[in-house]
C-alpha cells in the first residue's frame, strides 16, 4: 500500500498566504498541512509517499526535506502546466505509481483525525470512496449512496439541487483504490477521459463515469462523526485551526470566542446559546422561503414602517417602540445615553454592566445559594443608594430567577417615586409559567415614562439569524432619540416579513410554550435525577447548574466540547463557585446532554 497526495495546485483564494508558498504549506496551528499528512500517513508503514507537485513545486520539496523523522520514502511527480490544468492532470502523470499497488489518494488541502486512515485500510473492501453526510459548511462534488454503499450518482456542485440535499453526501477527496481497479477501471477511464474532454477537468468526475457500469468495484465508506476539513480559504484556516486545536483549552476557548456561527461545526450541539425549540413552526418558515428570491432582491423599509410594524405585534402605538437589529443594538444606543449611577443585579446578562463603567455601576448580588431575589429585595438594597437607573433581567440570566408581574409593578411604582429610571429586559418571560406576564402594555407606558422594556425577539420566538430586538417606552423622546441613532436600514427585509407574518402565528406561539415547559419540567425532573449537580429552578430556557460533585465548571466544559461535541456555558468567569448554564432544547437533544452528563458527573 502506497499514498499519493495531490497538491499541485496555486490555492488562490487563500490570496497573500499562497503568494510565496504552496497551499499545503498553510499553517494551522502552527504546523503546515502537509507536515500533519505526512506524519498522519508515515504512522502506517506506507511503501512511499507519492506527491504530485506543480506550484512552487521546489519550495514544497525543500521544506518536506526539511521534516524529521518521516521514515516512509518520498517521491515526486512534476506538473508543469499547473496553471492551466485541473487535478484530473495531475493524477494522470501518477498512473504508472497507480497501476503498481493499492493506493491511499489524498487531497494536499485536508486536515483530519487519524482515525480517518485507520478507518480505510482496516475496511476489507478494496476500494473505497470516503464520503460523510452533506452539511451546509460543505462545497463541492456530492453523490448519493444506496443501503449497500453503491455511489449511485456523482453530483458536481453546478449540478447540486438544494431540494435533495437530504439525500446527498460529500466525497472527503479521500479514497482507497485498488492496484486492479486502478489499472483495469480507474487509469483506462482517466485517459479516455482527458483525451474527450480535456486536462482541465477534476478527477472525480471519472469516477462519476466508472460509477454507471454494472460492477463498478468502488463503494462508499460513510464516516461517523471523525472530524474533516477543507481549508479553501481564511474562514476554513480560521474554523479548522479550532476544530483542531491540539490544546483542548485552547479549542474551548476558541469556539466561545465565535459567539455563534456553529453550523460550520460538524456534529456540534449548542447548549450554550438560547433559543426557542418549539417555535417557528414549519409553515411559518415555508413562508418565508416562499419569498426568499423577492425578500434577498429587495430593500427593506426603513424605521418607521418597522415601528409600525412592531407596535402592530405588541399592540402599542408607533411612537412607543424602536426596533433593533437584535435587542443588543438598543442596549448599546440607550446605556451610552445614561449618566450617573446605574444599579444591577449580578449575576446577570453582561451586556447591560458591560455598556457602562465599573466605577459608576452599583451591584446587588443575592446571598442565597440560588442567587434569587425579589421585587422587595432590590428596593430595600437600593433604596439608599444614588443610583439614576436600575436594570432588572426578568427572568434573569443566568440564574433564572423569576418576578411576578404584581410585584414587578410595584417596582415600577416605586422606582417613579423615587425618580429612578426603571430598564426591563423580559427577553425570557414568555416561557415563565405565567401567560399573561409582559409589561410592554400601552396603559402602563403611558403612566411611567421612566419605564424602558426591552425584548430580544430572536430568544423568545427561536429566531436569532433574523437579529430582531425591540425597545418600547413611554418616554417617545428617547424612542426618537434612539430611531435616530440606529441605521435607518438596521434591520433586513429577512427580519421585517418576519414582522409582517408573525400575527398569522400567534397561536402556533402559545403552543409552543406549552410545549417548552412541559419539557422544562421533564428535563428538570431527569437532571435532578443526576448525583453531583443541583439544578435552579429557572422560568426561563435555561438552566443554572452548580456542580457539586467534584468536576470543575471549566473541566465539564471541556469535556462535553471535546468527548461529546456538546457546548455549554462556563459561569467560573461570572460567579463564585462551580456552575453551568445549559439552554432548553428538544427532548431529542436535552437527552443526549443528560446521557453526557451521567457519564461525566454521575
Amino acid at each position: 500500500m502506497q499514498a499519493l497526495i495531490l497538491a499541485a495546485g496555486m490555492g488562490k483564494r487563500l490570496k497573500e498566504l499562497t503568494q510565496d508558498n504552496t497551499k499545503c504549506m498553510v499553517k494551522i496551528n502552527g504546523v503546515t498541512l502537509i507536515e500533519r499528512m505526512l506524519r498522519q500517513i508515515d504512522k502506517h508503514n506506507l511503501s512511499k509517499i507519492v506527491i504530485v507537485i506543480g506550484y512552487e513545486g521546489q519550495k514544497l520539496i525543500d521544506y518536506i526535506a526539511t521534516l524529521k523523522n518521516i521514515k516512509t520514502p518520498i517521491v515526486y511527480v512534476n506538473n508543469p502546466i499547473y496553471d492551466k490544468t485541473n487535478n484530473i492532470y495531475s493524477l494522470s502523470l501518477a498512473q504508472d505509481y497507480l497501476c503498481e499497488e493499492d493506493t491511499l489518494l489524498f487531497e494536499s488541502d485536508l486536515i483530519f483525525e487519524d482515525s480517518i486512515i485507520d478507518l480505510l485500510l482496516n475496511d476489507p473492501r478494496p476500494s473505497l470512496a470516503l464520503v460523510d453526510k452533506y452539511e451546509s459548511w460543505m462545497d463541492g462534488t456530492c453523490l448519493k449512496i444506496d443501503e449497500q454503499d453503491n455511489i449511485t450518482a456523482f453530483i458536481p456542485g453546478k449540478n447540486f439541487k438544494y431540494s435533495e440535499k437530504d439525500e446527498y453526501y460529500k466525497t472527503v477527496n479521500i479514497y482507497k483504490f485498488s492496484k486492479n481497479f486502478s489499472k483495469n477501471s480507474y487509469v483506462p477511464f482517466l485517459n479516455a477521459y482527458i483525451k474527450a474532454l480535456g486536462e482541465n477537468e477534476y478527477y472525480e468526475q471519472v469516477l462519476r463515469v466508472i460509477t454507471m457500469l454494472d460492477n463498478p468495484e468502488i463503494k462508499a465508506e460513510r464516516l461517523t462523526g471523525q472530524l474533516w476539513y477543507e481549508t479553501d480559504d481564511i474562514q476554513d484556516l480560521d474554523i479548522a485551526s479550532s476544530m483542531f486545536h491540539p490544546d483542548d483549552d485552547e479549542k474551548v476557548a476558541a469556539l466561545q470566542r465565535r459567539f455563534g456561527g456553529y453550523w460550520r461545526y460538524p456534529k456540534l450541539l449548542d447548549f450554550c446559546y438560547l433559543v426557542n425549540p418549539y417555535f417557528p413552526p414549519q409553515r411559518l418558515m415555508d413562508e418565508i422561503k416562499a419569498n426568499f428570491e423577492t425578500l434577498i432582491t429587495q430593500y427593506p423599509s426603513g424605521m418607521g414602517v418597522n415601528s409600525l410594524l412592531a407596535a402592530k405585534n405588541f399592540d402599542i402605538h408607533q411612537q412607543n417602540i424602536v426596533v433593533g437589529n437584535g435587542a443588543a443594538e438598543l442596549i448599546k444606543s440607550f446605556m451610552e445615553m445614561q449618566n450617573g449611577k446605574i444599579g444591577f443585579a449580578r449575576p446577570t446578562f453582561e451586556e447591560y454592566p458591560n455598556r457602562y463603567t465599573k466605577e459608576n455601576s452599583v451591584v446587588f448580588v443575592p446571598s442565597n445559594k440560588d442567587f434569587s431575589y425579589s421585587a422587595d429585595d432590590l428596593m430595600e438594597f437600593f433604596g439608599d443608594k444614588d443610583i439614576k437607573t436600575l436594570v432588572v433581567i426578568n427572568p434573569d440570566n443566568p440564574s433564572g430567577n423569576y418576578i411576578p408581574k404584581r410585584d414587578l409593578l410595584r417596582l415600577v411604582d416605586w422606582s417613579k417615586e423615587k425618580g429612578v429610571k426603571l430598564v426591563i429586559d423580559e427577553s425570557f418571560v414568555d416561557f415563565s409559567v405565567c401567560e399573561d406576564s409582559t409589561i410592554i402594555l400601552q396603559d402602563v407606558l403611558d403612566n411611567n415614562k421612566h419605564l424602558y422594556v426591552v425584548k430580544s425577539i430572536s430568544k423568545s420566538y427561536g429566531v436569532p439569524g433574523i437579529r430582531l430586538g425591540i425597545l418600547a417606552s413611554g418616554d417617545v423622546e428617547t424612542i426618537a432619540v434612539i430611531k435616530k441613532d440606529v441605521a435607518i436600514w438596521n434591520i433586513n427585509s429577512f427580519g421585517e416579513f418576519y414582522m409582517q407574518i408573525a400575527e398569522k402565528y400567534k397561536k402556533d406561539y402559545a403552543q409552543a410554550l406549552v410545549k417548552f415547559r412541559d419539557e422544562r419540567n421533564r428535563f428538570l425532573n431527569e437532571l435532578n435525577a443526576i448525583k453531583g449537580i443541583r439544578v435552579i429552578p429557572s422560568q426561563a430556557n435555561y438552566f443554572m447548574v452548580e456542580l457539586t460533585g467534584g468536576i470543575t465548571a471549566k473541566e465539564l466544559t471541556k469535556k462535553m466540547l471535546i468527548i461529546y461535541d456538546i457546548l455549554i456555558k462556563d459561569l467560573s468567569t461570572k460567579v463564585d463557585g462551580q456552575y453551568i448554564r445549559i439552554a432548553i432544547r428538544s427532548k431529542e437533544d436535552n437527552d443526549r446532554l443528560i446521557d453526557a452528563f451521567k457519564a461525566e458527573i454521575f
